[in-house]
């Protein structure tokens, strides 16, 4: 199954999907993964105001992501690990992920170097990137958030409450559902509760 998913360290329900995503692929899952991104920063922009892309003073608020394309593109086999870790440190730890040094210190614990990633991030164009895979996604797509499947030209925001705490087979079960609901039932369109039990 080949289909795409984006992300924003920032969100809460993108960790959760991406902890299954990932904790399913560990154990085997066959999935062909285009992992997009995201910029929630961006689409809460006034209208008038320069995009996050444009603006310098809001670079920082860029980093973990672009940190997250780098090491996807250069190191493909830390990505996992760093891409977990880098949620964990905002959602788990509550660090602030617009600080480089939180940034290298998840890096070097994965045994990728801060410096190299850093200079790729620069050498490489990856904010420009950045912003092209972002507004490719909202003007194919109407992708409004995270975590978004893009799955044979659909677009579907999911959210899921629970996290795998590494059950492959709960992982499985989630990503798989998600997927058969969006390739067999696409008339499916929206199922959301309006309230959640505490």
């Amino acid at each position: 199954m080949h289909f795409a998913i984006n992300w924003d360290y920032r969100c809460p329900f993108a960790r959760n999907m991406h902890e299954h995503l990932i904790t399913a692929m560990q154990d085997g899952a066959d999935y062909q993964v285009d992992f997009v991104p995201f910029s929630l920063s961006q689409v809460h922009i006034e209208d008038g105001e320069p995009d996050v892309w444009s603006d310098p003073e809001r670079y920082n608020e860029l980093l973990a992501v672009m940190t997250g394309m780098t090491v996807q593109r250069h190191f493909p086999e830390n990505f996992p690990g760093v891409h977990l870790a880098l949620f964990a440190a905002r959602h788990d730890r509550a660090l602030d992920l617009s600080d480089w040094s939180v940034l290298a210190s998840i890096l070097e614990s994965h045994e990728v170097t801060p410096e190299e990633v850093r200079k790729l991030i620069d050498s490489e164009h990856i904010l420009e990137d950045f912003r092209r895979q972002h507004l490719a996604s909202v003007e194919e797509h109407h992708v409004f958030g995270v975590p978004t499947f893009i799955v044979n030209g659909q677009a579907a925001f999911v959210r899921v409450m629970h996290r795998p705490n590494g059950d492959a087979k709960v992982a499985r079960a989630t990503i798989d559902r998600v997927l058969d609901t969006m390739t067999n039932y696409p008339e499916f369109n929206e199922f959301k509760y309006t309230s959640i039990p505490r």
